[in-house]
């Protein structure tokens, strides 16, 4: 059984490893290259945003009630026009996406530092409050140059974000190994 145990904790934190890697070279791809970052990932949520559109549409016509059909087709719509107007104009897009960026960096730092606090008796957890303050901090950093900057630091930010998320994501995995490693037959306090 501890045997099982270790190899799935082994399997898990070789994924998460390789997420890490992954997550820190995508990182430095986006600080080379900003703007084609900031534009990417403008057009990947405004294809959410019109796939949410149709699934939207494919829901309506399964809704029963005439009220909820209209509404639905209406939101749907809305969708497919607002991501349809974000993939025909990315600048507009990206300086819209750099305020929600901005928003999501601030409310994942907040986490990442709460977080910490409930497993700083871990080991390196630091590394969890270190993520968090920077993610926080680049949150900050959009709102003060917005929109000035919105065209680079979209890019940027993100790719400094997942260059800090996946030396996060590689220092934890490390520690999961090297803590199932040491008592095979436990379970470990902090998970991959």
């Amino acid at each position: 059984m501890a045997q099982n145990l270790s190899g799935v904790v082994r399997q898990a934190s070789t994924l998460s490893l390789l997420w890490g890697v992954l997550l820190i070279c995508l990182g430095v791809l986006a600080v080379g290259s900003p703007m084609i970052a900031a534009v990417a990932v403008n057009i990947f949520v405004a294809w959410l945003i019109v796939m949410a559109g149709v699934v939207h549409l494919i829901v309506a016509f399964h809704s029963r009630e005439a009220g909820s059909v209209i509404w639905r087709l209406l939101v749907g719509l809305a969708y497919i026009c607002f991501g349809g107007y974000l993939i025909a104009r990315p600048a507009l897009g990206v300086a819209s996406l750099t305020l929600v960026l901005a928003s999501l960096f601030l409310v994942e730092g907040i986490f990442d530092i709460v977080m910490y606090f409930k497993v700083r008796s871990t080991m390196r957890a630091i590394w969890i409050l270190l993520d968090g303050v920077v993610t926080l901090l680049l949150g900050l950093l959009i709102y003060v140059h917005w929109p000035s900057s919105s065209a680079w630091a979209i890019g940027t930010l993100v790719g400094v974000s997942m260059i800090f998320s996946g030396i996060t994501r590689v220092m934890v995995s490390l520690a999961v190994r090297r803590a199932a490693a040491v008592s095979p037959g436990r379970p470990t306090s902090l998970a991959a």
